[in-house]
């Protein structure tokens, strides 16, 4: 391809501060993307087909975050980066080829330059499901509810699982990995409808909306009368104080993500932590980029288990970059169910 220059549709950060992100930090702007990559580098130029709204890149928009996993801050005035999927469109890297599909880090905008594709992209090897299962459960959403299940949970047949926000992009697998294992499991979610959706639909043994009431600790002794052997915590805050004086010994406490916490100037504390004496509990956070190595094994697991009809995966499509802030705020507010994935481009 000659060099050119392409109408290149943009999401900028505006100027967000703290608290729950509102479709105003946005904004829309049309820019210009050249196709020419730097002389000497080993950059691609690719075309985004879909982007994955992940709860942790609210965290990153407050000045001097650190990644969760390449990423860096998104400095107000730039282009919103997160997971994606997209078409090479021109490559000097030798990996990648001129109509290969890649899943990794890219901008939300129509074309991206990405001078560091070995660190950021990888090749899509498996072209019979579709893409966007590469912005959810075959990518980082897939790879962190796989790993921190089965690396840090470490299940045994028989456990009794709790997993929060259970109907979004990670807890919905995670439920489903735990029933695979033969676990006993329950999850919470904000709506009666995400509750039904994963007693009917995703094979939990039970669910309960945990804005139903104020007693939260009432609701987690109605459901787990035995205690709880694993708890996997998207939410962090009151949720995790409360349930680590329901687990039971040696249990294992896995830190996938803390939705509650992100939008907080000062995050509330833990104050159960004696329950980590007390009943030997193991409590550990994690990131997906330190199982990346796990990825080639979970992709052909995940496939299989999709085509075997074993795995349910909801994901919730937005179209079009004019709808991305809405739906990203949309995620703070429980809006999505399951995954929650922006489509640029129509795959071609």
């Amino acid at each position: 391809m000659k060099k050119m220059e392409l109408p290149n549709k943009q999401i900028i950060l505006k100027n967000y501060v703290q608290g729950w992100p509102k479709e105003s930090d946005f904004e829309l702007k049309m820019g210009v993307a050249s196709t020419e990559i730097p002389e000497g580098s080993r950059g691609v130029f690719v075309k985004n087909i879909y982007l994955a709204c992940d709860p942790y890149m609210c965290h990153l928009m407050r000045s001097q975050r650190k990644s969760l996993f390449i990423l860096n801050s998104i400095v107000p005035g730039t282009v919103i980066k997160g997971c994606g999927v997209a078409k090479v469109i021109k490559s000097a890297y030798p990996e990648l080829k001129e109509g290969d599909y890649v899943w990794g880090i890219i901008g939300w905008e129509e074309f991206s330059l990405v001078l560091n594709p070995e660190m950021i992209l990888n090749k899509i090897q498996n072209k019979d499901v579709p893409l966007s299962y590469y912005a959810g459960i075959l990518g980082m959403p897939g790879l962190a509810a796989y790993a921190g299940f089965h690396e840090i949970c470490r299940p045994k047949q028989g456990e009794v699982v709790y997993v929060s926000s259970a109907a979004g992009g990670v807890g919905h697998l995670v439920g489903q990995f735990a029933k695979i294992m033969g676990c006993y499991v329950v999850g919470s979610a904000s709506t009666q409808q995400k509750v039904n959706l994963l007693k009917t639909k995703l094979g939990f043994d039970d669910a309960f909306n945990y804005k139903e009431g104020h007693d939260l600790g009432a609701q987690l002794r109605k459901h787990f009368p035995k205690g709880i052997d694993i708890y996997f915590d998207n939410v962090g805050g009151e949720m995790l104080d409360e349930v680590l004086l329901h687990m039971n010994i040696h249990g294992r406490v896995a830190l996938s993500g803390m939705i509650s916490q992100y939008n907080l100037s000062k995050p509330q504390g833990i104050h159960n932590l004696f329950s980590l004496i007390e009943n030997r509990l193991t409590m550990r956070g994690f990131v997906e980029r330190d199982y990346v190595h796990m990825h080639p094994q979970y992709g052909e697991w995940a496939a299989q288990k999709l085509q075997e009809k074993k795995l349910i995966y909801l994901q919730d499509m937005a179209i079009g970059l004019e709808n991305a802030a809405s739906a990203f705020v949309g995620i703070y507010h429980g809006r999505n169910i399951g995954k929650q994935i922006i489509r640029v481009a129509v795959d071609d």
